[in-house]
């Protein structure tokens, strides 16, 4: 390439974020000049050596819809039938014995299982066609964000090059070139660790089991499509289908209760799958031969004080944010960056003085990833609590659905308007859903210890309750204006609200015998009589609707003499 040559963004890394930057930029601004610059000196094998091939809603629209990947995504790519959960683990010899949980039909969003390795070449040459230079084998050596135009310097064989933007985005993962150059890596309380592999072989854990009840709750092929999850107190291993027949397994499993060094190489991930998932254990025994790979990463949150930065850089994917892989949100995390990176630097290449929005966006996003890490810090000895993860991953689909996943599907991530009056003071309805989540992921943490029933043979799906569906159809069945957004928002808040008081109330019978028509407060709460106050404060009563829905999700037997 012709050395000092000038572009209005460079991005360093060519993986799925750097990739999918570059695309967003150059479809939402043809005229831009962007470069990318991949370490790789080559294309990515299928089933690629990458974790993060389970997309969800948001995500989905992102790629679907605001990159127009439509088409590609649903000829190159596996459909997902939903995220799938296998509890009870006193039944972990037999399949259908453990509570499943799980969408019985597709969903009304469609999901992809990605192959990362054919789907970042296609990206690749889809960036090339749209104009974008993508330099592979180019090793980034140093970026100078000092001058009006940044100058990057990076390696191509050796020989070294200059070239000079406006911006520089850093998008090489793990590796984190400007947080470690500029010094704003944050670690993060969160001491889970992870390891992987591939197998060249399809595997549908519809074979693990011949009872004909068991089969009949899901079409014949979904539950192969689905991500699995295979839960207990700790861990969870996944099993995600790639196309090919290929398969991707891995485990994730909290320190403190299966240290690293227990499946820190292959031979000891297997040996670890076969005492603790003993059915799956099985079945990979038998293909140890088709192994195709296998990766761990250690303590793999991390958040970072920057991301985006009014001297005209910022970071994407896990060069700033990273949390848990449990509900599959880092493509999530990508997208919301990418957006965010893309309003500044197209306004800023038009002459706006973005410094005020550089400012909020990135001050919303970290208050949304402190509000997500909630879901996880501490969690991990409840995997294995039956009828509390049921509780929990309703709630936790239900909050995503209907405040996050609407809020990107609706743009509203650079509605600059909007996101002042959803962040503007401790009432406001951004504000009011993080110190709801909060509490109920407390209420969960109490209750972990009351809940020990072999809970079993049953499968429970969250379209089974009519409010969690209509979260979800909202995300695809309109787009909501300003004002529409706002009401809507203030409507699945109060829902929530409803929902909060209501699980509140079966825990409580359940662990002190109380009225199940008690006047509840979702804002001060607590299981163990903690005083708490809230500016938010509010009696819920009982809502007759909501109540009998969520007699669906629960598990032990309802408390009698309750009319709902």
């Amino acid at each position: 390439m012709t050395q000092n040559q000038h572009y209005d963004t460079i991005i360093l890394g060519g993986g799925l974020a750097g990739l999918t930057l570059a695309m967003q930029l150059k479809q939402q601004s043809p005229e831009i000049k962007v470069l990318v610059l991949e370490k790789s000196d080559g294309k990515a094998p299928d089933a690629a050596h990458k974790v993060g091939e389970s997309t969800v809603e948001l995500a989905t629209h992102y790629l679907r819809e605001v990159l127009n990947l439509k088409d590609y995504m649903d000829e190159h790519q596996l459909p997902k039938h939903g995220l799938r959960f296998f509890i009870s683990p006193e039944h972990k010899n037999e399949i259908h014995r453990r509570v499943e949980l799980g969408p019985k039909v597709f969903l009304p969003v469609p999901s992809h299982q990605i192959d990362r390795g054919s789907f970042e070449n296609d990206l690749i040459d889809m960036d090339v066609e749209l104009g974008i230079e993508v330099q592979l084998g180019a090793k980034v050596i140093d970026a100078d964000l000092k001058d009006e135009n940044h100058t990057v310097t990076f390696s191509i064989d050796g020989e070294e090059h200059k070239a000079t933007s406006r911006w520089v985005v850093d998008a090489t993962g793990r590796a984190s070139f400007l947080k470690r150059k500029l010094g704003f890596a944050e670690a993060f309380d969160h001491n889970v660790n992870s390891a992987w592999f591939r197998v060249d072989y399809k595997i549908d854990i519809d074979t693990w089991s011949d009872n004909e009840k068991w089969h009949s709750h899901v079409d014949n092929g979904l539950r192969y499509l689905s991500t699995v999850h295979l839960m207990d107190t700790g861990y969870w291993v996944w099993i995600i289908p790639l196309v090919g027949g290929r398969t991707s397994v891995g485990i994730v499993a909290d320190e403190a209760i299966h240290p690293f060094k227990t499946y820190n190489s292959l031979e000891k991930s297997l040996a670890w799958i076969e005492e603790n998932e003993p059915q799956f254990g099985r079945e990979l025994a038998s293909l140890k031969d088709k192994i195709l790979d296998f990766k761990v990463m250690k303590h793999f949150a991390h958040a970072s004080k920057e991301t985006f930065s009014t001297d005209r850089w910022a970071v994407t994917g896990e060069s700033g944010l990273f949390g848990d892989p449990f509900y599959s949100p880092g493509s999530d995390f990508i997208s919301m960056a990418n957006t965010w990176t893309t309003d500044l630097i197209l306004r800023d290449l038009k002459g706006e003085d973005i410094f005020f929005r550089t400012k909020f966006y990135a001050q919303v996003f970290r208050a949304l990833y402190d509000n997500w890490m909630p879901l996880y810090q501490n969690m991990y000895p409840l995997w294995g609590k039956t009828q509390v993860m049921v509780a929990k991953i309703f709630w936790d689909w239900g909050a995503y659905w209907s405040i996050n996943t609407l809020l990107f599907t609706n743009n509203g991530l650079t509605d600059l308007d909007l996101l002042k009056t959803l962040t503007a003071g401790p009432t406001s309805i951004l504000q009011k859903y993080g110190e709801l989540s909060k509490h109920m992921q407390r209420l969960f943490l109490d209750w972990g210890p009351h809940d020990n029933a072999d809970l079993n043979d049953r499968y429970t799906d969250p379209f089974d309750l009519d409010f969690l569906k209509k979260f979800q159809e909202d995300i695809v069945e309109k787009e909501f204006d300003r004002d529409e957004l706002l009401l809507k928002f203030e409507e699945n808040m109060l829902i929530l609200e409803h929902i909060a008081a209501e699980t509140f109330r079966l825990v409580s019978n359940q662990v002190h015998g109380t009225s199940m028509e008690l006047t509840v407060d979702p804002y001060t709460m607590s299981l163990n009589g903690e005083d708490r106050k809230s500016k938010n404060s509010k009696e819920v009563l009982r809502n007759a609707h909501i109540a009998k829905e969520m007699r669906n999700m629960w598990l032990y037997p309802y408390p009698e003499k309750v009319k709902v």
